[in-house]
C-alpha cells in the first residue's frame, strides 16, 4: 500500500491511460469526420453557388454552411436515434431524401438555372450546402457511432471539441475559397458551375445507389 499510496503509480498509470485513450478517441474522430465532411470537395459547389453574390455575402454564406452543419450534427448527436425511431425513419431513407435534393441542385447547376427558392442567398447556406452536402447521412451516422463509443466524460469532453474543430476548418476552407472567384472570369465561372454539378450528381446517385441498395436488402 505504501509504494502505490506515495509513488502513486497504479493510480498515476490508470489515469494517464485513461487520458491516452481519450485523446487517440479525440484524433480518431476529428480524423474520421473531416474526411468525410470533406471540405475541398465541397468547395468547387460551393463556389459555383455563391460566384454571383458580394465578398461579404460569400463569407457569410461560408460560415453559415458551417454553423448550420454544426447545428445539425449536434442536435442528430444529441438526439438522433430519438429522432429516427419516433419517426420510424431509417438512414438509409435519410440519405435517399438528402440524394435527391443533391440531384435536384445539380441539375439547375447544370442547365444554369437557379431556382429562386432553392438556391437564393438566404437558402444556400442552409440547403443544400450546410445540409445535406456537409451535414449529410454519412457524417450524422458517424456522429452517432462516436456518440455511442463515448462512454466517459474524456471522451464526450474529445468528441465535441472535434466536431468544433472540424467545422472551424470548414468554415476556414470555404471562406478562404472566395480568393479564386477573383481570378476567374464569367466564363470560368460557368464552367466550375458546370464542373459542381457534374460532381453533386454523382454525389447524389451514389448517395441514392447506396440507399436503395440497404433498402433492398433489408
Amino acid at each position: 500500500m505504501g509504494a502505490s499510496g506515495i509513488n502513486g503509480g497504479p493510480t498515476k498509470g490508470c489515469l494517464t491511460m485513461k487520458t491516452v485513450s481519450a485523446l487517440t478517441f479525440a484524433v480518431q474522430s476529428f480524423v474520421t469526420l473531416l474526411v468525410i465532411f470533406d471540405p475541398p470537395g465541397a468547395t468547387p459547389i460551393f463556389l459555383a453557388l455563391v460566384s454571383d453574390k458580394s465578398e461579404r455575402e460569400r463569407r457569410r454564406l461560408a460560415w453559415q454552411a458551417a454553423f448550420v452543419s454544426l447545428f445539425v450534427i449536434a442536435t442528430f448527436a444529441v438526439f438522433g436515434r430519438f429522432i429516427l425511431d419516433y419517426m420510424n425513419v431509417s438512414i438509409a431513407a435519410l440519405q435517399a431524401a438528402g440524394g435527391l435534393l443533391l440531384l435536384y441542385v445539380s441539375l439547375q447547376l447544370l442547365t444554369g438555372t437557379k431556382s429562386d427558392d432553392a438556391v437564393s442567398g438566404t437558402n444556400i447556406g442552409m440547403v443544400p450546402l450546410g445540409t445535406p452536402l456537409l451535414a449529410g447521412p454519412g457524417a450524422i451516422v458517424a456522429t452517432m457511432i462516436f456518440v455511442k463509443q463515448a462512454n466517459t466524460p474524456e471522451r464526450i469532453s474529445g468528441l465535441i471539441v472535434a466536431i468544433i474543430a472540424v467545422h472551424l476548418i470548414i468554415g476556414i476552407v470555404l471562406m478562404m475559397s472566395t480568393r479564386v472567384l477573383k481570378l476567374i472570369k464569367e466564363s470560368g465561372v460557368t464552367l466550375l458551375a458546370r464542373i459542381a454539378g457534374l460532381l453533386l450528381a454523382a454525389i447524389a446517385v451514389q448517395m441514392l445507389a447506396d440507399a436503395i441498395k440497404v433498402l433492398a436488402n433489408s
